[in-house]
């Protein structure tokens, strides 16, 4: 958790404005992602995925600029709309005009994601309890369980070497997930990668709940590793991972009409 950058005083009115502009500002194409990205995040807070105002959520926008979208820094997610996300550059510079700054260490680690690898259109990063508890262990995510089974030769980790905050780490991050969209940041959480938001969020849901049940058959002792070759299997056969299936759209969709019918506040 880094404090943001160019951080000018707010007044604390528009602190307590959730949107700041309408569909009109932008195109249809940049609308629509701005709702879709928006929806996450509200299905994040659902879920419990949040750490306070801290974490984020990208994705990179149509066209060759690279430009994406990321949450204010700030609000929490449950005030996240898609009006007041906020468009930036590889650099952190704010495209257009927003009321509300962005943390580095979102732009930063996004960034390089972004830039480097070709199909990462979406980067979700997550601080879970049971995300950072594996990712301190010596030994990472054990193949012993029904979801674990389902990332074999999909899951990256990466070393921890500070808040991720100085672009320099970004070279060896990129090294380090090469071409795996499931990223575990040893000492500090999970991360996910993808060429669209809902296998992005399969990929992420499925390394979290993993770890959860990781954190819940270890405290009970001696675990059954699953032998790779039925890893292999399982992973060959996974949903999250066949487009024929979907790819995680029939999971996402089904989160994002539960959110319509609780808050729709999200579109606006």
């Amino acid at each position: 958790m880094a404090a943001s950058t160019n951080n000018p005083a707010v007044p604390s009115l528009r602190r307590t404005q959730v949107g700041d502009a309408g569909a009109s500002a932008f195109s249809a194409e940049e609308w629509q992602a701005r709702v879709e990205l928006a929806a996450c995040y509200r299905i994040f807070a659902h879920l419990g995925w949040t750490e306070l105002i801290y974490n984020h959520i990208t994705l990179r926008l149509p066209g060759p600029d690279k430009h994406f979208l990321i949450n204010p820094f700030g609000l929490h997610y449950s005030e996240v709309c898609a009006s007041n996300l906020v468009k930036i550059d590889l650099n952190g510079n704010i495209i257009g005009e927003s009321a509300w700054p962005v943390n580095p260490a979102g732009f930063t680690i996004h960034a390089a994601i972004h830039d480097n690898i070709a199909g990462a259109h979406c980067v979700m990063h997550t601080h879970t309890t049971a995300g950072m508890a594996v990712a301190c262990l010596e030994g990472g995510l054990s193949m012993s369980n029904f979801y674990a089974a389902q990332l074999h030769d999909k899951l990256a980790y990466h070393d921890f070497e500070g808040i991720t905050v100085h672009a320099d780490e970004g070279p060896r991050l990129i090294r380090a997930i090469g071409e795996k969209p499931a990223v575990i940041l040893r000492n500090h959480g999970l991360l996910a990668w993808g060429d669209s938001m809902h296998r992005t969020f399969a990929i992420l849901w499925l390394l979290n709940r993993a770890c959860e049940i990781q954190l819940a058959s270890t405290a009970m002792g001696p675990v059954i590793e699953i032998s790779e070759e039925i890893q292999r299997k399982s992973t060959r056969d996974s949903l999250q991972f066949s487009d024929a299936f979907g790819a995680g759209r029939d999971v996402f969709d089904a989160l994002v009409r539960m959110i319509d019918r609780a808050d729709p506040s999200y579109k606006h």
